[in-house]
């Protein structure tokens, strides 16, 4: 029996999801569901903003004078590394570029349907199953062309995996007199360049890697910028027109009063504030429960615990993205193909329960329960431990922790260090 699946999203996780699974074809009949004309999810830059010529608004979050915040080397698939002449960080274009020659060398395109909106995932009847997967449920897939939603069609598939990204439902605070605000609000999704700030007083609220990157390319053209953020100071040199400054406590007119008391007029303010996970085709049958950022109920981020067949990819956060995709998608093969016996509904929620106590415990707010950062590399080593696949050799954490030290030191730097890797066992500083 073939197991028939549907990935929703053509980005860089749905693109690992067709690649593995494609290439069992006695095992998988695998569809991707992509409703941009091209694939690449949100490398794929576009000086629009809002919406797209179908009414649809605009997925990527992607600026123009982007580069990678980690550096190529780190960045690849497993089994698919960049190309060697470039430099360690890289132009948004050249991943895009990786991207596409990674579905090429794969032959993706030929499982993609482009331009094509899923409207509906919604669980079908109760399958009792004898194959190898033992799925338990099947679900209903209904879809259409962007450029005519009417014309409806729905399809039946064994196991659905979400691969829609959280980078395109930007996350706004509600700050006291923000709807009144007499400059200009824009948030880091809709920013493309620094022309727009020329001379302006520009307040940037948040100092994940966005709000850093953003802020130092604003300075090229803005009077000042404001990096208000409420984490510890950032100890690195900034250029001389950026301060950091508290977060916002309420606004009026043009004036900003921060946390401290101080009050600045500014003409812009740009949000750096993060974004919504957003599945607005899961019907209310999928039991998909969106707590201020924690989705429940995944066993190990990734896996429905009542509808093992539905998985999700990439929803993880503060990690090394293409890296993590392939070990969640591997064990996701493993699952679907029956090499993998899962725990039962009951002792997969009492793991994550476990984990999501833990990491309270340890001071973690619940909107960041998906947030691994250092823990994801025991992530990755378990999910690969659980398919039977290899792990991540030990250089490229390795690697990853020396540019997070770099970056805090000089976030105006670092990107121009370049690196060569030694016997596939360590790395140095080209020179």
């Amino acid at each position: 029996m073939v197991v028939r699946v549907a990935v929703i999203g053509c980005g860089a996780a749905g693109l690992c999801v067709l690649r593995h699974l494609a290439s069992q074809p006695s095992v998988f009949s695998v569809t991707g569901f992509e409703q941009c004309s091209e694939l690449g999810g949100t490398w794929v830059y576009t000086d629009s903003i809002g919406t797209d010529q179908n009414g649809l608004p605009i997925h990527s979050s992607m600026y123009k004078n982007l580069r990678t915040n980690l550096p190529k080397e780190v960045m690849a698939f497993p089994d698919f590394e960049f190309d060697k002449d470039l430099p360690s960080f890289i132009l948004h274009t050249d991943v895009l570029r990786y991207l596409k020659d990674y579905a090429a060398h794969f032959e993706l395109l030929k499982y993609i349907k482009f331009q094509t909106l899923v409207l509906e995932v919604d669980p079908a009847e109760y399958q009792v199953s004898t194959s190898s997967a033992k799925l338990g449920h099947k679900w209903k897939v209904t879809f259409a062309p962007v450029t005519d939603r009417s014309n409806l069609v729905t399809e039946e598939y064994d196991a659905v995996v979400v691969c829609n990204g959280h980078y395109a439902v930007p996350k706004i605070p509600d700050i006291p007199g923000l709807g009144a605000f007499e400059g200009e609000v824009m948030h880091s999704h809709n920013y493309r360049t620094p022309k727009l700030f020329q001379d302006k007083t520009v307040l940037c609220l948040g100092a994940g890697p966005s709000g850093q990157d953003i802020c130092v390319e604003l300075a090229s053209t803005a009077r000042m910028v404001y990096l208000c953020h409420n984490k510890p100071l950032l100890e690195t040199p900034l250029p001389d027109n950026v301060q950091q400054k508290p977060g916002i406590d309420f606004i009026k007119g043009f004036k900003v009063t921060l946390l401290n008391g101080e009050e600045h007029h500014v003409d812009f303010i740009l949000f750096c504030t993060g974004y919504y996970f957003n599945f607005p085709f899961l019907t209310d049958k999928c039991h998909v429960n969106i707590s201020d950022g924690c989705i429940m109920p995944l066993y190990k981020h990734l896996i429905h615990t009542e509808f093992p067949s539905l998985f999700f990819i990439g929803i993880c956060k503060t990690v090394v993205p293409f890296p993590l995709f392939h070990f969640q998608v591997k064990l996701v093969q493993a699952v679907l193909e029956g090499a993998v016996k899962l725990p039962s509904k009951e002792e997969m929620d009492a793991d994550t329960e476990a984990e999501y106590q833990k990491r309270r415990s340890e001071g973690l707010p619940h909107r960041h329960f998906h947030v691994l950062a250092s823990q994801q590399w025991e992530y990755n080593d378990e999910m690969a431990l659980m398919a039977g696949c290899s792990k991540l050799p030990d250089w490229v954490r390795n690697l990853d922790g020396a540019v997070r030290i770099m970056r805090r030191k000089n976030i105006t730097q670092y990107k121009n260090v370049n690196f060569v890797l030694l016997d596939g066992e360590s790395f140095a500083i080209a020179s």
